[in-house]
């Protein structure tokens, strides 16, 4: 059974990364695995789409409409734009941070009101706050491990995996925030 991921979020948020410890742990488990990158205006803070899919064997990495086992969104407002892809009875993992867009920094466009509210009332939704999680391992940038530590949590694969794949994923310079992060994020300590 082929398992379908997908990770939303911003530029700048480490959403490449996170589906890099995301593949490189499914792989160490032995599965087929395909990991398609969308990229947006990622360095000027728009979307970014990740697609990681899993299973014994993988043709495609697209995941489309009403697919998507498992969301893992950086950011509330891209959470609501991927909530379409989510399957029924799939789960949304989300980072409870806004980030406006362009269009409301420049004042075009209004952030949108209660997307918290409209998500749990469509879906399966774990509502993070990864960014106090990340300052207490020590950096805000690890948001991203945060989240991949919740998602491992509620995964078929042992914590010892996820720490390995870590280990040899993450620049050495970085590795003990992000160790401590994963950690934070899996024992759900707020």
């Amino acid at each position: 059974m082929t398992k379908n991921i997908m990770i939303v979020g911003v530029g700048g948020q480490g959403t490449l990364l996170a589906s890099r410890i995301l593949g490189n742990t499914v792989i160490n488990e032995g599965y087929d695995v395909k990991v398609s990158e969308v990229h947006g205006m990622s360095q000027r803070g728009g979307s970014v789409v990740t697609y990681v899919k899993y299973g014994e064997k993988v043709y495609s990495p697209i995941i489309d409409e009403g697919e998507a086992d498992v969301i893992l969104a950086f950011e509330l407002l891209e959470a609501y734009r991927a909530l379409p892809y989510l399957k029924k009875g799939g789960k949304m993992i989300v980072n409870a941070q806004q980030i406006d867009p362009m269009p409301v920094i420049t004042g075009a466009a209004k952030y949108p009101e209660k997307i918290g509210e409209k998500l749990t009332d469509a879906a399966d939704v774990t509502a993070v706050d990864a960014l106090s999680l990340a300052k207490k391992a020590g950096n805000i940038k690890s948001v991203n491990v945060v989240l991949i530590g919740v998602m491992a949590r509620n995964s078929e694969i042992p914590y010892e995996k996820w720490v390995e794949t870590i280990k040899t994923t993450v620049p050495a310079k970085f590795l003990d925030i992000n160790l401590k992060a994963f950690d934070l994020g899996y024992k759900g300590e707020d």
